[in-house]
């Protein structure tokens, strides 16, 4: 199996205790891990991505780990999740995709335990610095207006221009303040993906 080059591992818990004056409670945390890695293929194209593929395999349990370990919750605790990646220069948005799709999901899955939803993604290109945002959604309902969210991180020196910023986010629970209705996370099923 290929292995990540990562250069760093970068953890953020962003926890919200009021908003709008409104006291929230219990507080919304979220928490993302970000790999900072080389890209293999940065400066040429090539045509095969399995190397990338695995990497995200790599890092889906990696990061998801991460991410609830930061949060000091058992796994079957997380409510939503999310993944994205910012490419530098050098690289292009398949790079992105090939980390992103293919097999980072199983592993944030058994992270976080079943996630039956798909996993929000993002995907793009940028220099250091540049803010990526991390889309948050149910990890097992899709339709959970609720945990529809986002998470920006980004890392004051990635990615340079051979390297590619990998975020995994994951939340204990939905926005802060959520009133637009719509199916509830106590009455989320998981058994589509979508109720």
């Amino acid at each position: 199996m290929t292995k990540a080059n990562i250069r760093k591992i970068v953890t953020v818990v962003e926890e919200v205790l009021t908003e709008m004056g409104q006291k929230v409670s219990p507080p919304t945390r979220r928490a993302a891990a970000i790999a900072v890695i080389a890209n293999p293929f940065a400066g040429r194209y090539v045509a095969d991505l399995d190397d990338l593929m695995e990497i995200g395999e790599e890092l889906g349990a990696l990061l998801g780990e991460k991410c609830v370990a930061a949060l000091g919750i058992a796994p079957g605790e997380a409510q939503s999740y999310g993944k994205a990646a910012l490419v530098g220069e050098n690289g292009e948005l398949e790079h992105a995709a090939a980390i992103l799709h293919p097999k980072l999901g199983k592993p944030l899955r058994a992270a976080v335990e079943k996630g039956a939803a798909l996993v929000p993604s993002n995907k793009k290109r940028g220099p250091m610095g540049h803010p990526l945002d991390v889309p948050l959604g149910h990890k097992d309902a899709a339709y959970v207006r609720s945990h529809f969210d986002g998470m920006e991180v980004s890392i004051n020196d990635a990615p340079r221009a051979d390297e590619i910023l990998v975020a995994v986010a994951v939340a204990d629970s939905g926005r802060p303040l959520q009133r637009v209705g719509g199916l509830t996370h106590q009455e989320a099923e998981g058994k589509d993906g979508l109720r």
